[in-house]
């Protein structure tokens, strides 16, 4: 039986919580990433006054090992339960999320139109950019043992010296899972009636522009708005870019907020 983890072996990877006003957020980390990459992010918005929320996605912040045991659905059932939770606190929240997390937040979206009032995605990952996944999801146990893991491609930041807090391996079976999160994301998206602000980073070396070309294709009863990140890589939220993400956000807030969301406080 293999050992999971308990608690963050990475420093900063542990879980954000932020009670703040009756308009909640909840942050979603990308794959193989953790809270580190969005520490920041739910900072800023915890100081304007906003109740936030950061989780720990499982198999992650720990070792690589422990997400060979995970899956997407596992992940999705995290930030729905994190979603939830505010909800029982909160009149309104908002889904934000990078990369992975962008589709974590796109999916709660469709299954919570209720509860989720807009969505922010930077760099959002919601399609195969590797193509060997497709091949792999079928039979990702077998895969696993025979090649557990390949080099991850954590740190895309242009900041020198950053580390975005991630595992620097990609663990072959829990990559394998992501293809039903992304075709389940991309068949709801003629679903979603929300507004949506994207980033998309032109030099980033970890999701294409196709992401959020599909996303402009399906989701055409959305209210989607594209920002270009032009001085940041793909971890956009500890990158150069990540003051004008983090204002554009709380903006973003503000504007579609059912309450009066004011500099520091709600109203």
């Amino acid at each position: 039986m293999r050992t999971i983890h308990s608690a963050p072996a990475i420093p900063g990877a542990e879980p954000f919580s932020h009670r703040g006003s009756r308009t909640g957020v909840l942050l979603c980390h990308g794959f193989t990433g953790s809270p580190y990459s969005m520490r920041p992010w739910a900072e800023h918005l915890a100081a304007a006054g906003l109740s936030v929320e950061v989780p720990l996605l499982p198999g992650h912040g720990t070792v690589w090992q422990d997400m060979n045991t995970t899956t997407s659905d596992d992940w999705l059932a995290e930030v729905e339960r994190a979603l939830l939770d505010l909800d029982g606190r909160c009149d309104e929240v908002f889904a934000m999320g990078l990369s992975m997390g962008g589709a974590l937040s796109l999916r709660l979206a469709q299954r919570h139109p209720g509860i989720v009032r807009g969505a922010v995605l930077v760099n959002p990952s919601l399609a195969v950019e590797d193509l060997r996944l497709p091949v792999i999801a079928p039979v990702r146990r077998l895969a696993a043992r025979l090649m557990p893991s390949t080099p991850g491609l954590g740190n895309d930041v242009s900041k020198d010296d950053t580390s975005e807090g991630g595992y620097d391996r990609v663990p072959t079976a829990a990559a394998a899972t992501l293809p039903k999160l992304w075709r389940e994301v991309q068949e709801g998206m003629p679903r979603l009636r929300l507004p949506i602000l994207a980033y998309r980073s032109p030099q980033d070396h970890v999701v294409g522009p196709r992401s959020l070309r599909i996303l402009a294709r399906r989701a055409v009863g959305a209210q989607l708005t594209i920002h270009l990140l032009h001085d940041s890589y793909h971890v956009a939220t500890l990158d150069h870019d990540a003051a004008a993400v983090f204002e554009g956000s709380l903006a973003f807030v503000r504007e579609h907020s059912r309450r009066r969301v004011e500099e520091g406080a709600e109203r």
